[in-house]
């Protein structure tokens, strides 16, 4: 809608000219291993909204949601690099009243737990101050 197009928009324009930038609306997983080196720092922004593009897909959206988020867990440990990921926090409100809303908030946190298992580091930042969550050496 239009409101999105704006964010997306103001997003865009916020990159700093340098930045390469990839956008990869549903198939991440193959698109970070093409894009991964060992000298190239990847920065993923953002899961919530592939996520969210995986499941308001149309039909068979829930078959190819599992093979990519699947696919991007597999892969993920593996790459060279670093890759910074960024995703939103949804799941410290209230319950959703709509079952894909339910869904989104369900599937966000697995995914959170998942990476959390897998990532080196893992740091919440509230009103911009970082929480370090997990951080191995």
């Amino acid at each position: 809608d239009g409101e999105m197009a704006a964010r997306i928009a103001r997003h865009r324009a916020r990159r700093p000219a340098e930045w390469a930038t990839v956008e990869a609306p549903l198939a991440l997983g193959e698109t970070l291993r093409r894009e991964a080196a060992t000298d190239r720092c990847l920065l993923v922004d953002c899961l919530t909204l592939w996520l969210s593009n995986l499941l308001a897909g149309s039909e068979g959206a829930d078959e190819r949601f599992e093979r990519e988020k699947t696919l991007f867990l597999e892969i993920l440990p593996r790459l060279p690099g670093q890759i910074h990921l960024v995703s939103n926090e949804v799941g410290q409100g209230i319950v959703p009243m709509n079952a894909l809303a339910r869904r989104f908030v369900d599937e966000a946190g697995w995914l959170h737990q998942a990476l959390a298992q897998c990532c080196e580091r893992v740091v919440l930042v509230t009103a911009g101050l970082p929480h370090i969550l997990k951080d191995s050496p």
